[in-house]
């Protein structure tokens, strides 16, 4: 039986089998052991400027990194609207009002103009918005220049929710740490992966000491359990820290792997008439997650949902962007800003699979799929 191609599927081929025995046979299996320390150093050392405390999802990074923004009941927090539902979910975990925003269209992310609008407009109702969660969506790079000018002049926290951006750079720095505070993500689907995992980012070390402490229950420094306020059991494992630790020394491999499937995928389709990618802007360097195609139905004469359907039908699996926030019904009754451009998005895109893994033959198969929907028959290469 043909096996099924997967959208984003884990890689293990580095010493990662190794590091699961040696904390089995340590028994150090839960949030103590040696691989913790090891994995938030070799994060922080690509990071440079910044620390890093391991997590168990990058859910928990974001309600922590919330917390540590001073949000609590009643705040309103500004959240892109085109992402995923863990970047807003942490702010009505905090009984806190998400506001959302819309995208530009040159790298999808959260629009500096719309979101200096929304500020002045929140002002204008007596409500200064407390943060912003910006988010490096499908590992590209935000506008940062111009966001945190924004910020700074309006003196508003940013998260950057840089949970799908491992190793994507703008202007040589790399993201999760242009916010206050930054955010991984170690999902079994991201670049490295820990199974589930994710990581808070900052320069400050009180920030960080503070992210640790409350991830581990806030449990005083007593020989008994004392706890001065809530905590969380949101720490890492050290199971879950040995595989990140044996992922990120082949990082680099694994983003040059996403990247060749990118351009693979380019120049098969960029001949297309209506087919189209996201491009990467000057001065950014996307670990290209997921190679994401718009498909415009009044050129090709199909659409996303049509190329998603065939492909199922191979037992190949492929994916709509996300669908916008603002347009979800648990989030119908929170204010939105902008336009129609992330609703565009979702309506016209799709993830194709890529899989670091994915052979050249898959890959042909993928495009041959995407071919035979044209109405007119084209002599393209591939």
């Amino acid at each position: 039986m043909k096996a099924p191609i997967l959208l984003s599927a884990p890689v293990f081929d580095g010493r990662e089998h190794e590091y699961i025995q040696k904390a089995l046979n340590t028994g150090f299996i839960a949030t103590n052991g040696s691989f913790i320390p090891k994995f938030e150093r070799k994060l922080a050392s690509r990071l440079k400027t910044h620390q890093v405390s391991v997590v168990n999802s990058g859910t928990s990074a974001l309600h922590l990194s919330l917390i540590l923004a001073g949000v609590s009941k009643g705040d309103e927090v500004i959240c892109q609207s085109f992402t995923f539902c863990a970047s807003a979910n942490p702010i009505l975990y905090l009984g806190a009002v998400p506001i959302f925003v819309d995208s530009e269209a040159e790298t999808w992310n959260i629009c500096p103009e719309i979101l200096e609008d929304t500020i002045l407009s929140r002002l204008s109702k007596g409500k200064k918005p407390k943060a912003v969660v910006v988010v490096d969506l499908f590992g590209m790079p935000s506008k940062y220049e111009d966001i945190l000018k924004i910020a700074n002049r309006y003196g508003i926290t940013v998260i950057e929710d840089a949970a799908e951006a491992v190793g994507s750079t703008y202007h040589g720095r790399p993201c999760g740490v242009f916010g206050n505070i930054g955010v991984f993500s170690f999902n079994g689907n991201k670049i490295i992966t820990t199974g589930g995992g994710g990581a808070i980012v900052s320069s400050d070390t009180e920030v960080l000491a503070k992210a640790k402490f409350l991830s581990m229950q806030a449990r005083e420094d007593f020989h008994y359990y004392e706890h001065n306020e809530v905590g969380y059991n949101y720490r890492m494992n050290n199971m879950a820290a040995g595989i990140g630790l044996a992922q990120i020394d082949k990082l680099d491999q694994k983003i040059s792997k996403r990247r060749s499937i990118f351009q693979r995928y380019q120049e098969m389709l960029g001949n297309c008439n209506g087919i189209s990618f996201l491009e990467e802007p000057d001065g950014v360097f996307c670990n290209r997650w997921l190679t994401n195609i718009l498909i415009d139905e009044e050129v090709t004469g199909f659409s996303n949902d049509d190329i998603r359907k065939r492909l199922l039908e191979m037992k190949i699996e492929s994916r709509f962007l996300w669908k916008p926030l603002h347009m979800q019904p648990v989030f119908l009754d929170f204010p939105y800003y902008g336009g129609n451009v992330c609703s565009s998005l979702f309506y016209k895109g799709l993830c194709l699979p890529s899989s670091e893994n994915l052979s050249l033959d898959e890959q042909e198969m993928i495009v041959k799929v995407i071919l035979k929907q044209y109405k007119v028959k084209r002599s393209i290469r591939i």
